[in-house]
């Protein structure tokens, strides 16, 4: 066994073991956790694939950013864990039978017949001067420029309709405006007004009950 074939196996096994660990872990934040690590797995399979570029987006997009959003959404929700056990265990026959489904079209999809040494070689060696994300850009922006600007008429369509659907109209809320703070005037806020004390009051009653 070489080297590379010694590392494939075992961020294969990881990336499994992880990706199980992702659905049955009973703690949400563990689950989020399980799943960088998976991607963090994936990064290392695709870094064997000569695919430094993917690997990087990887890494950087998800796990930095997309995963760390993840982790203070479900840290700031709080679930529950025994709320969420309760309908799994009612409903696990149904869940059992879909993920029989779900590993027999796998095993069927991912087979020798359809991904093995005959059907798919061992790829060459490329040379020192090779650059993946330049063979990637050409690829994505000729052959399939078409895909990628349709899902990015899908993507602009869907970040205008979650504005659109969160978006509830202007708001009278009461905010501090510095600006204006800054250009008030002590005529505009302050007004001087005189009135009698309580001694002048009371010294005005007794003069004119004496009166009386």
């Amino acid at each position: 066994m070489t080297i590379q074939q010694l590392v494939f196996y075992s961020f294969s096994v990881l990336a499994i073991l992880s990706g199980i660990l992702v659905v049955a872990s009973k703690n949400s934040v563990r689950s989020v956790l399980y799943l960088v690590f998976t991607f963090f797995c994936m990064a290392g399979l695709w870094m064997l694939m000569e695919s430094e570029f993917l690997a990087i987006v990887l890494v950087l997009v998800y796990v930095g950013a997309v995963m760390v959003l993840f982790l203070f959404v479900v840290m700031m929700l709080d679930i529950e864990a025994p709320a969420l056990q309760g309908p799994l265990v009612r409903h696990w026959p149904i869940g059992a039978l879909v993920a029989g489904l779900m590993l027999a079209l796998l095993v069927f999809a991912v087979g020798k017949s359809h991904f093995g040494l005959a059907e798919a070689p061992l790829p060459l060696p490329k040379p020192s001067d090779y650059s993946h994300v330049k063979v990637l850009g050409t690829l994505l922006y000729s052959d399939y420029l078409l895909p990628f600007e349709v899902a990015g008429v899908i993507l602009l369509v869907a970040m205008i309709a979650a504005i659109g659907l969160t978006f509830r109209g202007p708001r009278s809320t009461k905010t501090q405006k510095p600006g204006l703070q800054a250009m008030v005037r002590k005529q505009d806020r302050l007004s001087i007004v005189k009135m009698q004390s309580e001694h002048d009051v009371s010294v005005s009653e007794g003069q004119k009950g004496e009166g009386r």
